[in-house]
Formats: structure tokens, sequence, C-alpha cells
């Protein structure tokens, strides 16, 4: 589905469904399944509890960053992960994980190293990023799934 002038393509974080949305016009609607198509312009606070809801059964690929307060790395890939939350708003979900605070999921994941940032796609790990990285370079990571 092509976008036309003045218009984005952007997927239902709900179903998964591609709608053009005017971005200049608010209250936009899915036409599959009718929930608001809200712009994610921030993470999405993941936890040990709403891991399956929010990764696993999303219908959009998801890029989850697993970090800690105290990681000076960790500071550096915030605002570049913080900027990625809108700029891919309807085509990719990212999401934020403490890996104190949600020693389960990291543990699960065998998260050794932060920061990881780690890429699902149907609820299945794709891939994984070790390390601060640039935004160019996670971008490039993404596009296959994007």
């Amino acid at each position: 589905m092509a976008a036309t002038a003045g218009t984005q393509v952007q997927k239902c974080s709900r179903c998964g469904a591609a709608n053009r949305v005017d971005p200049a016009r608010a209250g936009a609607v899915c036409g599959r399944c009718h929930s608001p198509l809200a712009a994610q312009t921030r993470p999405i606070v993941i936890t040990d509890s709403n891991f399956a809801a929010e990764v696993e059964r999303s219908p959009l690929p998801v890029l989850v960053d697993f970090w800690a307060a105290w990681c000076g790395p960790c500071r550096i890939v915030g605002p570049i992960v913080d900027q990625l939350a809108t700029d891919l708003s309807g085509r990719v979900r990212i999401g934020k994980l403490d890996v104190d605070a949600n020693q389960m999921t990291a543990s699960r994941y065998r998260v050794q190293s932060i920061p990881t940032m780690i890429i699902f796609q149907n609820g299945r790990e794709v891939d994984r990023i070790v390390g601060a990285q640039s935004r160019e370079a996670i971008l490039q990571r993404l596009r296959p799934f994007s």
C-alpha cells in the first residue's frame, strides 16, 4: 500500500493492519479493528509481567533495549533508543527493560552484557545487538524487519 502525498502508512499496534494516515489529522483509528492509531513517541516500559503482552504477542517487530541505570554505555544508547521510538512509530515497537528490576526476563534471554538490544518478530528473537551502537548501526539491523 503506497502512501500518497502528505500521508504515512502506519501499522496498527493491536492487529498489525497497514493504515494510510494523514499526520495532520488527529484521532485516526485502524480500519480493521478500530483501535486508536496513536503514534508511539516514547519507548514502552517492558517488565517481567508485561513482556508477553508487549513483545511476544505484538503484531509489529519489537526492539527491546536491556539496560541498567548504573551503566554508562546504556546512558549513551538511551537517547538513541528514545529517538527511534518516534522515528519508527507504526513500523517497529521500541521498548526498554531494566535488567536490575526485571531479572527473570533478562535471565531468560541470557543477557550477560549491557546494553543489549534484542529484535523480536512474531514473539521470537531474530537478532541481537550487544554493546553501544550508533543510530545508523541500529537502523541497519532493524531494516530487514521494518
